[in-house]
């Protein structure tokens, strides 16, 4: 088995590549010998039902969980943003942005990155006073400043309400469109899936289902 983390990526080698990957908990293979590529600038939104290993893929893309056999090629250059805001409450939205960096800028850095999400007037806001959708775009912007080829969604939009959903929507797209990072969303909404991505990807049972290109 191997994770390899690529520094540089061509335009012909897909920065995320996985070649008859395993992971298993006891005896239950979560994910069972696939096989997937995802190419740079690719949006990608992987569907499943609960179980089918969606979110042990991507904590493995994140480098948060192991592989248990096969090849696996990220790049380094990757961030991720779940559910949860997971924000550290003690300190301000721009230290959270920038949180775990060691950059001369780190300021201008995270107010640039806060501003491209809408937030620029609560730069110095703790968590407690933000709200959900305002959570996340803080999480959006310490992806942003990391400046990822590979943004990791888990269901980023479940916990929001309807109105914030469309608005997190555009957001997302546009960031894509501007930066051009290839992106896995995680979701159980398929109408979603179709609206944001080119490409739906289902699993089941830790294996590939489909594989269907969206053209609208």
């Amino acid at each position: 088995m191997a994770t390899l983390e690529l520094r540089n990526t061509s335009s012909v080698t897909p920065p995320v590549q996985l070649r008859n990957v395993v992971r298993q908990f006891g005896p239950q293979r979560v994910i069972d010998g696939l096989d997937l590529d995802i190419a740079a600038g690719e949006f990608v939104a992987l569907l499943g039902a609960s179980g089918s290993g969606k979110t042990t893929l991507l904590r493995t893309l994140a480098g948060l969980d192991d592989i248990d056999s096969g090849e696996l090629r990220v790049p380094v250059a990757r961030a991720a943003v779940f559910q949860e805001p997971r924000l550290m409450p003690w300190k301000s939205a721009w230290k959270n942005v920038v949180l775990g960096l060691r950059i001369n800028d780190a300021k201008a850095r995270a107010e640039a990155a806060l501003t491209e999400v809408g937030l620029a007037h609560r730069l110095n806001a703790f968590p407690a006073t933000l709200s959900g959708g305002e959570a996340q775009r803080v999480v959006l912007a310490r992806g942003l400043v990391r400046e990822p080829k590979l943004l990791l969604l888990d269901e980023p939009f479940a916990a929001l309400d309807a109105l914030t959903r469309i608005r997190m929507h555009q957001l997302i797209i546009d960031l894509w469109r501007k930066h051009t990072p290839a992106v896995l969303l995680v979701t159980h909404d398929v109408d979603e899936a179709i609206l944001l991505a080119d490409r739906v990807i289902v699993l089941a049972d830790g294996k590939l289902a489909d594989d269907i290109r969206v053209d609208l």
